[in-house]
């Protein structure tokens, strides 16, 4: 996932304060710091729809760990420090195990179902059956949170409604598909 200039964000006021870049050594203020953090990020990637983080190429390039204007930059150390932070939170997992990639969690396998449930009803398609791709990216879905969102991210949420009784999966040739019940 290549990530863009950060021009339309809006970004925390703290952004442009030159400690914010370096892991502060007093733990309540380091505390405050990876909260603010944690919290950009998921702001970040949630108004970018951005599901994965390619670790060393955010690093690299992305507006959201290098402050050009104040010329700070944010180090792999320290972005360890918040993203495991943001996994104790339950927004992150790991893709690998050397943790170079990972799923951004904005919003939780919960939230994701009860959007995708509610389009489901309001839309009549209760009883129906829709393809994931008609979900995530068919025209009748565009105006929705879940639009463009990630496949695996979706198949979680539908799996959760399936537990629920409230989707079946399917498959069908080589198309997944879900009924909602």
């Amino acid at each position: 996932t290549t990530m863009s200039s950060g021009a339309d964000f809006a970004w925390p006021a703290v952004f442009e304060f030159p400690p914010f870049f370096t892991l502060q050594p007093n733990a309540e203020t380091r505390r405050k710091q990876l909260d603010q953090w944690c919290s950009l990020i998921l702001a970040y990637c949630k108004h970018r729809q951005l599901h994965t983080l390619d670790i060393n190429e955010a690093l690299a390039s992305s507006p959201l760990f290098h402050n050009k204007r104040i010329n700070r930059r944010i180090n792999r150390p320290f972005l360890d420090a918040i993203l495991a932070d943001l996994k104790l939170r339950g927004n992150l997992e790991w893709l690998d195990r050397d943790k170079k990639s990972c799923k951004i969690v904005w919003r939780t396998t919960e939230q994701w179902a009860a959007l995708v449930y509610s389009y489901a009803k309001d839309r009549g398609l209760v009883n129906t059956v829709c393809t994931l791709y008609e979900l995530t990216d068919g025209d009748d879905s565009a105006d929705q949170p879940f639009h463009g969102l990630d496949k695996d991210v979706l198949l979680l949420a539908l799996k959760h409604l399936e537990k629920n009784g409230q989707a079946a999966i399917l498959m069908f040739d080589s198309h997944e598909g879900v009924k909602f019940l």
